[in-house]
């Protein structure tokens, strides 16, 4: 005969509870980026086990009325573990915090369950008990470590939106209560009465509300990858416009240029004149100006930097460059503009900041090493930039709208098996890129 539940909300055993939040948040901090040594994480994780441990079996016997109030402090624990530990922002904290309460919430009624129908509610604990807690608890773990990494993106981490944040609390608060209704009030038309059909319902409500939880991340991240890549196509197109531009004027410029180095030959070889030597060589001094700046040996990678050497020259900016573009060769001509264009434009839009004219420095290197072509666009910075997950965070307030340029050089060299490492040492900012030599790489 069917047990009927009384009593309550405690059938699970408050430490079950209590090791499966830790774990869970465990298990987020992983996926992000760490602000503490190893030391003090593995030391503030303890505390943190011990304290919910602690507070779940204290609180396990309160009135009803408290119950709410007792799962709110234990969610505010989990909370500040995952603030204390993880380098994002509070938007981001709070969003791990839910996922990882709710599903907590799963794994501890998953595996009670299991219990439940093995032991059919006795209180026996045994070697059976452990085996089942490490097991289950080690499966969920294990799956949503899976899925979490699929989610997990190699670029600047998704920002969560407070709208988004709102969404997501709707659907764990929504998950828990309903999941937990027939433990506080057996008489609505969503209770159950009988043990294994309440344990039942809160396991496939919390699976249900974790399900809907990661439909909706994983929309998040589709809606979020379609804007990205179109505003990256964007660029993609500017660049390429840019440097058609800049070819077009390179083009006539060195037409020019020939045509009044042979008008001038011709005049030198008839003139006598001392004023019209020297107006000669002032004509020569002026023309200087127009010739072409760099001879790579790549059109395009020319093309690119002769469109940015008025800007560079307009602020004073000492620009050098040691670059073999007959390695760039086997590139599409977008993807040249793409990743010099794109490296180019950030870097001038930093040291155009520096008060200092001396300081305003780039070098820029195009170089084969061993069997990878290395290239490096390296420039002087005054402030501290900060690098996150790998790439270099933007500065800007309208940070949603900006970094594309970032990337769409690292998408780029991924393209062709490349990687690109963005670093800051002695006031000098550096983007390098490793990229396979032409007929080295790996098909993708």
């Amino acid at each position: 005969m069917e047990e009927i539940l009384t009593g309550a909300y405690q059938d699970i055993p408050r430490y079950y509870t209590a090791i499966a939040e830790w774990l869970c948040c465990m298990l987020f901090c992983f996926f992000y980026r760490r602000k503490v040594k190893p030391v003090v994480f593995t030391g503030i994780a303890v505390a943190v086990l011990l304290l919910l441990t602690g507070w779940l079996m204290l609180t396990g016997e309160v009135p009803t009325l408290l119950w709410i109030p007792c799962m709110v402090i234990a969610i505010l624990i989990m909370l500040l573990f995952l603030w204390l530990i993880m380098d994002i922002t509070w938007k981001m904290v709070a969003y791990c915090c839910m996922k990882a309460f709710l599903a907590a919430e799963f794994m501890a009624s998953l595996e009670w369950q299991l219990e439940y129908f093995v032991h059919g509610g006795r209180e026996e604990r045994g070697i059976f008990n452990v085996l089942a807690l490490i097991f289950v608890y080690g499966a969920v773990a294990l799956v949503l470590f899976i899925i979490e990494s699929r989610m997990k993106r190699d670029e600047v981490e998704l920002e969560i939106s407070v709208r988004e944040l709102s969404s997501t609390l709707l659907i764990v608060l929504s998950a828990f209560m309903l999941s937990n209704l027939s433990f506080v009030y057996r008489n609505t038309p969503f209770s159950g009465t009988i043990a294994s059909d309440i344990f039942t319902i809160r396991t496939l409500v919390d699976f249900g509300g974790l399900a809907i939880l990661y439909a909706y991340q994983s929309l998040r991240y589709e809606v979020s990858a379609e804007k990205e890549l179109s505003k990256i196509q964007s660029m993609l197109t500017a660049q390429y416009d840019s440097y058609r531009n800049y070819q077009e004027v390179t083009d006539l410029i060195n037409m020019k240029y020939h045509d009044l180095k042979h008008q001038i030959a011709g005049l030198r070889a008839e003139q006598d004149p001392e004023k019209r030597s020297q107006w000669i060589d002032q004509m020569e001094g002026e023309l200087s100006a127009y010739q072409p700046e760099r001879q790579t040996g790549n059109q395009v990678l020319d093309g690119v930097l002769d469109g940015k050497m008025p800007l560079i020259h307009s602020h004073q900016i000492t620009f050098t460059c040691v670059a073999d573009g007959e390695l760039l060769k086997f590139m599409h001509v977008t993807d040249i503009c793409t990743i010099f264009g794109n490296a180019l434009d950030n870097a001038i839009e930093h040291v155009i900041q520096v008060p200092d004219p001396e300081k305003r420095i780039i070098h820029m290197e195009v170089s084969l090493r061993k069997q990878f072509i290395y290239a490096e666009v390296r420039n002087y910075c005054n402030g501290e930039v900060k690098i996150k997950n790998g790439f270099p965070v933007t500065t800007k307030q309208d940070a949603a709208n900006h970094g594309f340029g970032i990337k769409s050089i690292s998408y780029t060299v991924k393209k062709y098996g490349g990687t690109i490492q963005f670093g800051v040492k002695d006031h000098f900012f550096s983007m390098r890129i490793l990229i396979p030599k032409e007929g080295n790489r790996c098909s993708s």
